[in-house]
């Protein structure tokens, strides 16, 4: 059959990236500055550098004939659809998010921006950052505001203790010390 007879999406090995990092439904996108300013960063990139840099190389490309052998047209395409999938994304997340700043406050309680060190019962301490969906890092200790370890110490004060549900059973973690630090 002549190729001119079939349809062949362009979007055929590429999945949807609609559950990416969405926020559960009834929850609002909250989000420190530092990390609304990291999101405002990369649309930036996006849109001002890297997508103009890839739609030249398109053009250019294109400009050299056979669209259906050209590689570099074909590539540069599919990552044009890649750019333009994830700036949605962050548009979307964006004019949803809600900025919220505690740095420098005063608080006794653990409220969303803290930075908690806990103890485990196995006496293991370790400092938790409480931060958004979009900014979660659990490499450098940030966890989202909705995880099991951040709504376990939500409003907890210091030296209370409170139960961490996880799938392997529960664990009870002593709150040592709570701080407001501006998050990098």
């Amino acid at each position: 059959m002549s190729k001119a007879f079939t349809k062949e999406s362009d979007d055929d090995d590429e999945p949807e990236l609609a559950g990416e990092a969405a926020t559960p439904e009834g929850f609002k996108n909250y989000i420190t500055p530092a990390g609304y300013r990291r999101l405002n960063d990369e649309l930036a990139r996006l849109w001002k550098t890297d997508r103009p840099k890839l739609v030249e190389t398109i053009a250019w490309a294109a400009s050299n004939g056979d669209r259906s052998e050209n590689g570099d047209y074909i590539y540069g395409k599919r990552k044009l659809r890649e750019i333009d999938r994830r700036i949605r994304f962050l548009s979307k997340r964006i004019d949803s998010a809600v900025v919220v700043d505690n740095a420098g406050k005063d608080h006794d309680r653990v409220y969303f921006g803290a930075t908690v060190t806990i103890a485990g019962e196995s006496g293991g301490e370790r400092t938790v950052s409480i931060v958004g969906l979009d900014e979660l890092d659990p490499g450098r200790g940030r966890v989202s505001w909705i995880s099991p370890v951040a709504t376990a110490l939500l409003k907890a004060s210091v030296g209370d203790v409170v139960t961490l549900r996880t799938p392997v059973g529960t664990e009870e973690l002593e709150v040592l010390a709570i701080r407001y630090d501006e998050l990098p």
